[in-house]
């Protein structure tokens, strides 16, 4: 149970909500954003005095009805809802490293795609295996340390060598955003690895946006369905977006791919043709 984690995470979730949310007056206007504490007591069904001691991570851990309670009154989504119970330690938690290794079988899958740009990132955003179209697309990533692989530094930390912010992608606020979600949620799964620790800590020193975001506590990303490239030799391309998770080793398998016929899909075919050099990023 990360006591200090769930309060903050708690405070959060309460301060955003209005009164008329939860179907309460609003009455005189208030000091303070969002709900009072004696009003999601009330709603979860719990004592004032036990949710004050939560939110202050003074409380010892509640149990799955209390978790249940709260989380109807504070109208948490199914993805806060499970955040809600990794923090307060009723929920599996995976323990030690998050895992890097990719299957022999991805492997294979994504060489075979044809005309997809692919990728597999880990748990903490490393861009673990790449097909030569997404090298092309993207950037040549076997030409950088595995370090420099990361998304997330990528997205928040923008190293000099890089040229292009993240690809001259569309929505790079978004997937910022996203990239914050996805790291506290991470973080939630796998609090002793030090490479998901140390990661968080340096976007949090290095990056003010970043810091500004991780207050949030927001933990539920938007589907991103289609992005589009600004890319230095082809121009525009916009691609349907498709990321599926592979469970068994908390990684994803990103997709990117146009529709047949469409000016984009011929831009993704010259290229693969042109291959890896032609990404342009790491060398602009």
């Amino acid at each position: 149970m990360d006591k200090q984690e769930l309060g903050a995470f708690l405070r959060s979730r309460r301060e955003r909500l209005r009164p008329e949310d939860a179907g309460l007056p609003s009455g005189p206007r208030r000091r303070t954003p969002g709900l009072r504490r004696e009003e999601v007591a009330v709603l979860a069904h719990i004592s004032t005095e036990y949710y004050v001691r939560l939110e202050q991570g003074r409380a010892p851990r509640p149990s799955g009805e209390v978790l249940a309670g709260i989380a109807g009154a504070l109208r948490l989504t199914d993805a806060e809802s499970d955040h809600l119970h990794v923090l307060a330690g009723t929920a599996p938690t995976r323990t030690g490293l998050h895992r890097r290794d990719v299957r022999p079988s991805i492997l294979t899958l994504i060489e075979r795609l044809p005309q997809t740009a692919a990728f597999v990132t880990s748990a903490a955003f490393e861009v673990l295996a790449w097909n030569d179209l997404a090298a092309a697309l993207m950037e040549d990533f076997g030409e950088l340390a595995p370090e420099e692989r990361n998304l997330a530094r990528r997205a928040f930390l923008d190293p000099p060598r890089a040229g292009a912010t993240l690809y001259g992608i569309s929505d790079a606020a978004e997937f910022r955003h996203h990239v914050v979600m996805q790291l506290r949620s991470t973080l939630a799964r796998y609090p002793t690895d030090p490479a998901v620790t140390g990661l968080v800590d340096e976007l949090r020193e290095g990056s003010p946006d970043f810091a500004r975001l991780w207050d949030r506590h927001d933990v539920q990303a938007a589907p991103m369905l289609t992005k589009t490239f600004r890319h230095p030799v082809v121009g525009e391309v916009t691609v349907d977006c498709d990321a599926l998770a592979l469970t068994d080793r908390d990684q994803h398998l990103i997709l990117y791919t146009a529709p047949p016929g469409s000016p984009d899909a011929e831009a993704l075919a010259l290229l693969n043709v042109l291959g890896a050099d032609a990404g342009g990023y790491l060398a602009r």
